[in-house]
């Protein structure tokens, strides 16, 4: 952010400005000034890698024992609003910075989140002594290779069956000694034939791509357990996709509040983000402890129903938003301004509230439910893995969206109509579009209600609103343990 800072400062740094909406601009960048930028925006892509994958998982590791249902609701209640402290990040760079830099040039603009970084890591570094700091280990990834070879060059062993007794590699200290009966085949790469050739002095494998620990073999399987439920919230996330569709529909609505007041077309999107807020707020703080109160005892809703409730209201947010996006179009054929892209209707943009609204609720239920499930199912030895699945969602629902509009686009292109989603959105019918989008989630929540059958009870320990939790939730400070 400093050397960004200063590309704004640096005379040499700075690219002469071009007139606005100009359509020709002659100040072009030189090379050394897109080296400069781009190592700029390399740096922060090292540092928000850096931080965005282990901040969650970090932070969870500072919480009490987990094996007990109180911890249960600390861990809900900090993943919660490490949810809300994110949205709340994403609505004051949307809002605060972006006005600043508007009102006072990128020189300041800039020079803000400097400030503001070089406070979070001073923060950072000063609490660092009373922080809780796990050991790294070996890459999980290597780990994962080593079982896929290891199975896959002793293929041709046959497995015993489970009451009969076979000799496993594990780690010293291990919880784990047997491997589960699930996904069997890659039990093979921790299966010892001979101990004397399998096995060195000290107990280690004399060929690790050859014999892995029961550990490592649990490991994978719990990742490729919980990928069925994982590619249900990549839909939940096509449906927050949509942002250049909702802008374009704001746009063409009435955004006044007042006669002077009017709220950009980008800026409805923070609703999203209050919605979201005001959710976990009212779960967290009013619904719960009611709940507790009424029954007499800690409730709590389940993983997996939070998981399914947030699916059923992101179908509904769309099913809300073509409902809604088929009254402005009515509305604008009806003022004769349909051949008209860009004009303004008098319905008012407020009409989409609604649907911000139960995305924000689809959000606080699936999103936070989604990323507690990750990290409460998985191996504690990869946190770090659990707290970037969600985000990798987020990635794949992006390619998963515009490989949506693309059909959506070619099958309307082929009949020799107007598209769906066709620049003149009064001329298309983005309400078919969003009828889509709700159809494909009310399918999702099916698809979602057959993963969650087949994969079981969670680890966690939540057993839906009765509050039920298992002891030992997450194994303790041991390195060497694994859930």
């Amino acid at each position: 952010m400093v050397l960004l800072w200063l590309t704004t400062i640096i005379p040499g740094a700075t690219v002469p400005s071009c007139a606005q909406f100009s359509s020709r601009c002659t100040n072009d960048a030189t090379t050394p000034q897109l080296l400069f930028l781009y190592f700029c925006f390399g740096l922060m892509s090292i540092g928000a890698g850096g931080i965005r994958s282990c901040s969650l998982a970090f932070g969870a590791d500072q919480l009490s024992k987990r094996d007990s249902l109180k911890h249960a609701g600390i861990l809900e209640s900090f993943f919660s609003w490490y949810y809300v402290t994110s949205s709340a990040s994403v609505f004051i760079s949307m809002t605060c910075i972006v006005y600043i830099q508007d009102a006072m040039g990128w020189k300041v603009g800039f020079g803000v989140p400097v400030v503001l970084m070089i406070l979070s890591t001073l923060s950072f570094f000063l609490a660092s002594p009373i922080y809780v700091k796990p050991k790294a280990k070996a890459s999980w990834l290597i780990g994962f290779a080593r079982v896929l070879v290891a199975s896959f060059r002793k293929r041709r062993i046959e497995l015993s069956s489970p009451d009969t007794d076979e000799l496993y590699h594990h780690r010293k200290g291990s919880a784990l000694v047997v491997p589960s009966e699930r996904i069997r085949f890659l039990n093979k790469a921790c299966v010892v034939k001979n101990p004397e050739e399998d096995l060195m002095p000290d107990g280690r494998a004399s060929d690790p791509w050859r014999l892995c620990t029961v550990d490592q073999v649990e490991e994978l399987k719990a990742l490729i357990k919980i990928i069925p439920i994982w590619s249900t919230g990549m839909l939940v996330s096509v449906n927050v996709c949509q942002n250049s569709f909702l802008l374009l529909q704001a746009s063409t609505m009435n955004r006044h509040i007042t006669s002077k007041f009017e709220i950009p077309a980008g800026s409805f999107y923070a609703f999203m983000l209050l919605s979201l807020t005001m959710w976990i707020a009212l779960y967290d703080r009013v619904i719960i402890p009611l709940a507790s109160k009424i029954t007499g005892k800690p409730t709590r809703l389940g993983l997996k129903q939070k998981i399914g409730i947030g699916i059923l209201g992101s179908a509904a947010s769309m099913a809300v938003l073509a409902i809604i996006e088929r009254v402005r179009r009515e509305t604008a054929i009806r003022e004769g301004i349909s051949d008209i892209p860009d004009a303004v209707t008098h319905m008012s943009a407020m009409w989409l509230l609604p649907f911000y609204f139960l995305l924000g609720f689809s959000e606080a239920m699936n999103g936070v439910g989604l990323n507690e499930f990750f990290y409460t199912e998985l191996p504690k030895s990869m946190s770090s893995v659990a707290s970037n699945l969600y985000s990798i969602g987020l990635s794949a629902a992006s390619l998963v969206a515009s490989f949506i509009v693309g059909n959506v686009r070619g099958f309307i292109s082929e009949a020799n109509q107007e598209s769906w989603v066709s620049s003149n959105i009064n001329k298309g019918h983005y309400d078919y579009y969003y009828w889509l989008l709700s159809s494909l989630g009310v399918a999702n929540f099916i698809y979602y209600l057959a993963c969650s059958k087949a994969y079981g009870p969670c680890k966690g320990g939540q057993k839906g609103i009765t509050g039920d939790v298992r002891e030992g939730l997450i194994d303790d400070d041991d390195d060497d343990d694994v859930v």
